[in-house]
């Protein structure tokens, strides 16, 4: 009986994916392909959380692992991924970032990660997120600076 690796398993209706380096492609190329892929609701809410990202700050980059966007400034902020009921923006260091306007929702659990997730007809302030965004920048910068020196 033959066996399949799970990881390497194509879940059913779900396009095989490769590497960002077996492709050819950019990031941002790759992410624009995801939300092209997605005729739905999930493409349009991915592209403006994209926006968001984007112009939170101009450390920000786009970067693709996993075989999902990723967010970074000095380290991840964000990745975002799409499911069937919601898109999800998970926040690397969630856990260390002030949420005054709560918007994570998910993952709370977790010592590190933060998530939000946002159904169908679900809406974000957009403010919040980009402040929730530079929080992490910062904190990827702050982190970056310590492990740095603690280096030397």
């Amino acid at each position: 009986m033959p066996t399949t690796n799970a990881r390497s398993a194509v879940k059913p209706g779900f396009p095989k994916r490769t590497p960002a380096s077996d492709t050819g492609k950019s990031p941002s190329e790759l992410i624009d392909a995801r939300i092209g892929e997605l005729q739905d609701w999930r493409g349009e809410l991915l592209s403006r959380l994209r926006a968001v990202i984007r112009g939170s700050d101009p450390q920000v980059c786009e970067e693709w692992k996993w075989n999902v966007p990723v967010w970074s400034g000095h380290g991840i902020i964000c990745t975002g991924e799409t499911y069937q009921k919601a898109v999800k923006l998970t926040f690397a260091k969630g856990a260390l970032l002030a949420d005054p306007s709560q918007l994570f929702n998910s993952s709370l659990e977790g010592n590190v990660r933060r998530a939000i997730d946002i159904p169908q007809g679900g809406r974000i302030d957009e403010s919040a997120l980009r402040d929730l965004v530079r929080a992490a920048v910062f904190l990827n910068m702050s982190s970056a600076g310590k492990r740095s020196k603690g280096a030397a």
